[in-house]
């Protein structure tokens, strides 16, 4: 039988006992997705708490200080997409992150294009990107289920030109910026 569209796991997890992502009724449009390996989610509001009394002239200091609070935390999943050439598999939020664990998806969506898979950079491993909106770091555990993955057809429009590129590696690689 051919693939049409699924899931594997990435080389580097073949041997973690990992579960490939499924529905949890015949509903469901959205395939739950697990977390790979442990991974703490710091709390954004941890360069506040701990510089509370931080004079102006030092802000400065203590933002360089604590970048790593203030951004993304990529949690590696461990598995890879394949579908057509005309579909992608949208990543969103579990309803339960914002409301029990204070996560969010930063980007509000995150798009896996159907060239990501088996890319030269990752193999196409799917990472989710949080943010931890709440006042204390929080662990995520492997086989934690942290996102959805809904597999989506798209249009291109018509009379489309210029040169489109092929991917050449991993996150973050189908452009410049």
């Amino acid at each position: 039988m051919e693939k049409i569209r699924g899931f594997e796991i990435v080389t580097k997890y073949v041997d973690k006992n990992l579960s490939l992502p499924k529905r949890a009724t015949k509903g469901s449009a959205g395939y739950d997705i697990a977390a790979a390996e442990d991974t703490v989610i710091p709390s954004i509001w941890n360069i506040l708490s701990k510089n509370a009394g931080v004079k102006a002239m030092e802000k400065e200091e203590v933002v360089e200080e604590n970048k790593h609070y203030l951004k993304s935390t990529l949690v590696p999943t461990g598995i890879k997409a394949y579908m057509p050439e005309n579909e992608y598999l949208m990543l969103v939020n579990r309803s339960s992150n914002p409301l029990k664990h204070n996560l969010s998806l930063p980007n509000g969506i995150g798009i896996i294009d159907s060239d990501y898979y088996n890319n030269n950079g990752n193999e196409g491993e799917i990472f989710v990107q949080l943010i931890n909106y709440g006042l204390e770091d929080y662990t995520i555990e492997k086989g934690d289920r942290i996102a959805q993955g809904i597999f989506t057809p798209y249009y291109t429009a018509d009379g489309e030109t210029g040169n489109l590129g092929s991917r050449i590696g991993g996150f973050g690689s189908s452009g410049k910026n």
